[in-house]
């Protein structure tokens, strides 16, 4: 039976409570995800896009109670495509629970998976290693057992430009071992970096953690030059960083990224570079119900200062600017949101994912949308197992300028699948578009993607 989750319930509220940093609840565009609570990012740039692998706090938790992984992309940085859960506790036959903050990296043309998990033999947080051949998985267990376990969290992967591999993690301690180039094994031992107040900072009032250093290291290289930007103190967490001449270090602490802000007392830091800009992504608990086990994962654009320090970047609801424009007149998934209210995903019988759960008034937003010279007609791929309902295309907010309405007839099933087509009319040059869903009570259809035509796309 389909039921509506309580973020799905409470999502109409998300735009309110996001704060009033933006003139208008349209342009609120973090958190990223609106229809499942997130945390932990780890961006990779791949083949033109950015995959966000993503863990999923469970709804109402009061604990980081977390089954799967989760997957978003995106080509401009604002519209993010829902590729489901590519990983789970399930894909690891030796753990037993705890799918917490993992990365994936790119070698030989495989894709490689690293998560804490709690191993079921020692009931110890040990590291396992998942593979796949496309980033979007699925990804199984790469060799049947953890890679390393000493009981910590938090492994972060960097390849070297020499080839070397490097696998980071820990919490209390920070480790590393140097990967082989198979990406699943390790040569040379388990090595700890030392935590000196040089090299992370002065942590006050405990005796035990000397260091700012806490959790989640993110290790990345740029102008030769080495990052570890990492969760700092606790708690609350803010996000720290040091760098240093060479991957094991010496390291030396440079300071605040992210302070202590948002309503989540962890925060967890993923950096990368993408079409020109730099990206920071992180997790507040910023959405309804949204709380520190119960996060949601945003981003920012930020410019190193030239000397190659990273300057204070505070958490806004505005997030990233578009990087480009959405192509309307090709196929273009419906799981692909800039925002959404009351909507939810689930996986689709012809592939992918679609989206549901849909009551009247729900919609969702795509950002920056390049009509040209006008579209002329709209088409979706919908399904019902109810009365169906109706898409109305509005420009520019839920309740903008209504270009057309899709009529979606009771196709007899949540996964029974037809295409519907409507005239629009204004809808040219780049535009944000809302599709509205209207109907009766309750659950009305689900829509699987969606497209424009028009007569010239100049």
């Amino acid at each position: 039976m389909r039921s509506r989750s309580l973020l799905g319930m409470l999502c109409t509220a998300a735009l309110v409570l996001l704060g009033a940093a933006v003139p208008t609840a349209a342009h609120a565009d973090n958190p990223i995800v609106q229809t499942v609570y997130t945390a932990d990012p780890a961006p990779l740039v791949y083949n033109g896009r950015v995959y966000l692998y993503t863990g999923h706090d469970e709804d109402n938790s009061t604990y980081f109670t977390m089954k799967e992984w989760r997957l978003y992309s995106s080509a401009d940085m604002v519209n993010w495509t829902d590729h489901g859960s590519p990983m789970s506790l399930a894909t690891f036959s030796w753990a037993k629970s705890d799918a917490w903050a993992g990365q994936v990296v790119n070698r030989n043309g495989k894709f490689y998976y690293y998560v804490p998990v709690t191993n079921r033999a020692t009931g110890r947080m040990a590291i396992g290693v998942g593979v796949a051949s496309s980033p979007t998985g699925p990804f199984t267990d790469a060799l049947g057992h953890p890679l390393v376990e000493n009981g910590e969290i938090d492994p972060t992967v960097f390849i070297d430009d020499s080839g070397q591999a490097y696998l980071y993690w820990g919490n209390p301690n920070l480790w590393y071992v140097r990967l082989n180039s198979d990406m699943i094994s390790y040569s040379g031992g388990v090595n700890q970096i030392p935590l000196t107040t040089a090299g992370f900072g002065t942590r006050t009032g405990s005796t035990s953690r000397p260091t700012l250093y806490e959790e989640g290291p993110w290790v990345y290289k740029r102008n030769g030059l080495y990052y570890n930007v990492f969760a700092a103190k606790c708690c609350s967490e803010f996000i720290g960083y040091s760098t240093a001449p060479g991957p094991t270090g010496p390291w030396t602490y440079r300071g605040t990224v992210m302070p202590t802000q948002g309503s989540s007392f962890t925060n967890h830091p993923g950096v990368v570079d993408f079409n020109g800009g730099s990206y920071f992504f992180y997790h507040n608990g910023a959405l309804p119900g949204g709380g520190g086990y119960t996060r949601s994962v945003a981003v920012e654009k930020f410019s190193y200062n030239a000397d190659g320090t990273i300057p204070t970047i505070n958490m806004t609801t505005n997030g990233a600017p578009q990087n480009g424009t959405l192509n309307p007149y090709v196929r273009q998934e419906a799981e692909t949101i800039a925002w959404s209210s009351g909507v939810e995903t689930e996986p689709a019988s012809e592939g992918g994912m679609d989206v549901g759960y849909l009551n009247n008034g729900d919609y969702i937003k795509v950002k920056g949308v390049a009509f040209g010279s006008g579209a002329t007609s709209f088409s979706a791929r919908v399904a019902s197992a109810a009365a169906g309902g109706r898409i109305e295309v509005r420009l520019g907010g839920p309740t903008g300028a209504l270009a057309g309405t899709c009529t979606v007839p009771a196709t007899g099933g949540w996964q029974t699948w037809t295409t519907v087509s409507c005239p629009v009319s204004g809808a040219t040059g780049t535009q944000d578009l809302y599709l509205r869903f209207t109907g009766g009570s309750g659950y009305l259809f689900n829509i699987d993607w969606w497209r424009f035509a028009g007569t010239a796309l100049g």
